[in-house]
């Protein structure tokens, strides 16, 4: 059906943004959300994305193998999937690979980003008949990290953005909290 892009700095308002388009569909939605709560700070925030949204929409807690979507009845059921957010999608499959990026080689990094485009792929191929409103982090406005997991992960989100902005036929960039439509 249509896929929508929304991304931004960090509280830049790309979720909330999201949600306000999900909202003016009128249809189910189905969120997917990809956060691991690791620590209190992403419990916190998990817990406040989850106040936010309305009762009445389905959730899948899902970062990985999204051909497994199809089988979900909650899935099923929706024209319209909130995915939050690609770049917390990125970052928890760069780390299920359990690599040392110190000191691994980019034949390795190569492998890891070739797996998580395949996943942004298997998503997009699965909401193909769906409204997706895709949110990702745009992480190449800041420093340069100074670590290489940092590094290859700004990399790799990079090119996943303008991989999925590419394919979007909507793109927004937020800025304290002001949408401005690129495509």
């Amino acid at each position: 059906m249509s896929l929508i892009f929304i991304t931004g700095g960090a509280r830049s308002g790309k979720s909330s943004y999201a949600e306000h388009l999900a909202k003016e569909l009128s249809k189910p939605v189905v969120y997917i959300a990809t956060a691991i709560a690791f620590d209190d700070g992403m419990k916190d925030r998990i817990a406040k994305h989850q106040a936010q949204r309305p009762e009445n929409w389905g959730t899948i807690e899902q970062y990985n193998n999204f051909e497994t979507l199809k089988d979900n009845p909650a899935f099923q059921k929706t024209d319209v999937v909130l995915f939050d957010c690609l770049t917390v999608m990125a970052t928890n499959n760069m780390l299920d690979f359990q690599v040392d990026y110190d000191t691994c080689t980019m034949d390795t990094v190569s492998e890891v980003e070739a797996s998580i485009k395949c996943e942004v792929e298997r998503l997009l191929d699965v909401c193909k008949d769906k409204t997706l409103i895709m949110v990702s982090n745009e992480v190449g406005l800041g420093l340069v990290p100074s670590y290489k997991l940092g590094s290859y992960f700004r990399d790799i989100a990079g090119r996943m953005n303008q991989l999925v902005a590419s394919r979007a036929d909507e793109v927004y960039f937020t800025v304290s909290g002001i949408p401005m439509k690129l495509k």
